[in-house]
């Protein structure tokens, strides 16, 4: 079953990302406030992009993916940048250990 990632832009200007396997019933669905809570707290909505995959599942994992992603980054992908997606990857930082005290009972 084919399935779709989906941008929406709410009134407010803050982006939501679903997927669904039928992208008219599920735009309409959040136009009237039967969508999810945080567009029916924001509308109206439009429709900024959209991806189409064979199967839901990839387009459940694809929504997944960019639900991670930064307002930046977001914009980049409906705006068609894609030279700049790597470079608006989100750094992750891990606190390095230290190893300059003693562990505890030693």
């Amino acid at each position: 079953m084919k399935g779709y990632m989906y941008i929406l832009e709410c009134a407010d200007g803050s982006y939501y990302t679903g997927s669904t396997t039928h992208l008219e019933r599920r735009l309409w669905q959040h136009q009237t406030g039967e969508g999810a809570n945080y567009t029916k707290k924001r509308l109206p909505v439009k429709l900024v992009y959209c991806e189409e995959y064979e199967k839901i599942d990839h387009a459940f994992y694809r929504e997944k993916q960019v639900q991670g992603w930064s307002r930046k980054k977001k914009q980049a992908l409906i705006e068609g940048r894609w030279e700049e997606l790597p470079k608006l990857a989100k750094k992750i930082f891990r606190k390095e250990a230290r190893f300059d005290t003693p562990p505890h009972g030693g």
